[in-house]
């Protein structure tokens, strides 16, 4: 093993898919990127990787495969876990980031139990007060793309929690997003200072109150149209509507495609008018797909720790391996544990609002 590689724990057993994907994602990314910047510690079912491994010598000569007894499957209960987790492929390649062996951890497995073991072994940020589960969606015209947090780890949220939630959303925008001083907006049920709940009215009475110190440009409630007009860069929110967004883009994202793929097998003009825009349908393709999201990561850990796809294939592996060594590259941890201190007191205001 080189030391000067980036070393990538892998949770092969996770996911529908389970090890077939993680090792044809780890094959396209080394034959996309090449071998010489990325090591893997890959864990589960030692017989069975082996046996797998025979198909990618590729990924033979930038592995370790260390056995892992047990899996966490996609039924089980994060309470029903925790207490004996230690023998599963997900605990064992969460805890390698702990102690240093690797830089961050990918799997398909079960989301709940993921966060919760990622949290207990990782724990969170200085000054940071819940981990956020964050990916950039499809948004405006090109490439751009929107932050949305929280995606599904914390269903309820007091007004501190997502005040957090918007220094690692706009960090995360900054950093990874390169967008530099990122408009950031509330979501709610309507743009007006008097929509929404207590929460939400309080949050955004002291982020309008002290605009001009915040490390982002908050432009107050936003809709849900909003995250796909390309008007705001990042979306804060409850970890309960993050999911259900989410959940919405994906399947209209299944739907367009759908859509076209039955309107242009209707007539041979259409697959004629089809062939001479193939170009622009690849765009459309690559923009709503959402293996090309690249997975989710916790955002707030002291470690990295990505979610993928529960469904993932071997592409939205390899997309996901991308992305997490464009995380382990940058100093995004350190970044948001400065943004957090330097603004320590409005969020000990806000505190103080909600207790009173």
């Amino acid at each position: 093993m080189m030391s000067d590689k980036k070393i990538i724990s892998i949770d092969a057993m996770g996911g529908d898919k389970g090890p077939n994907a993680a090792l044809g994602g780890i094959n396209q990314f080394l034959y996309q990127y090449g071998e010489d910047n990325v090591h893997f510690r890959v864990f589960g079912d030692e017989q069975i990787l082996t046996g797998l491994m025979a198909k990618y010598p590729r990924v033979a000569r930038n592995c370790q495969i260390i056995h892992a007894p047990d899996v966490v499957k996609g039924t089980d209960k994060v309470r029903d876990v925790i207490r004996h987790a230690q023998d599963t492929s997900m605990y064992m390649a969460i805890k390698d980031v702990r102690e240093g062996n690797s830089s961050a951890v990918i799997s398909a497995g079960n989301t709940g139990i993921l966060m919760s073991l990622s949290k207990l072994a990782l724990k969170t940020i200085d000054g940071i007060s819940r981990p956020a589960i964050t990916t950039m969606l499809p948004s405006g015209g090109g490439d751009s793309r929107v932050v949305v947090l929280d995606l599904g780890a914390n269903v309820q949220c007091d007004e501190t929690i997502l005040f957090d939630f918007a220094i690692l959303g706009s960090v995360y925008a900054e950093v990874i997003g390169k967008m530099p001083r990122p408009k950031l907006g509330v979501l709610n049920i309507g743009e007006e200072d008097t929509k929404g709940n207590e929460t939400l009215q309080r949050l955004n009475h002291v982020l309008a109150a002290h605009k001009d110190e915040l490390p982002y440009e908050y432009v107050g409630f936003v809709e849900g149209n909003d995250i796909s007009a390309g008007n705001v860069q990042v979306v804060v929110t409850d970890g309960f509507t993050g999911n259900i967004v989410l959940k919405t883009v994906e399947g209209t994202a299944r739907l367009i495609k759908r859509v076209l793929v039955e309107n242009l097998k209707k007539s041979i003009l259409a697959i004629v008018g089809g062939f001479f825009l193939v170009h622009v349908f690849k765009r459309l393709k690559h923009k709503i797909d959402p293996r090309s999201y690249a997975g989710a990561t916790f955002l707030g850990l002291k470690g990295f720790a990505v979610k993928t796809h529960g469904n993932s294939d071997a592409l939205a592996f390899a997309n996901s391996i991308k992305f997490t060594t464009d995380l382990t590259k940058a100093n995004l941890n350190d970044m948001i544990e400065v943004r957090a201190h330097r603004v320590a007191q409005i969020r000990k205001e806000l505190k103080e609002d909600v207790v009173e």
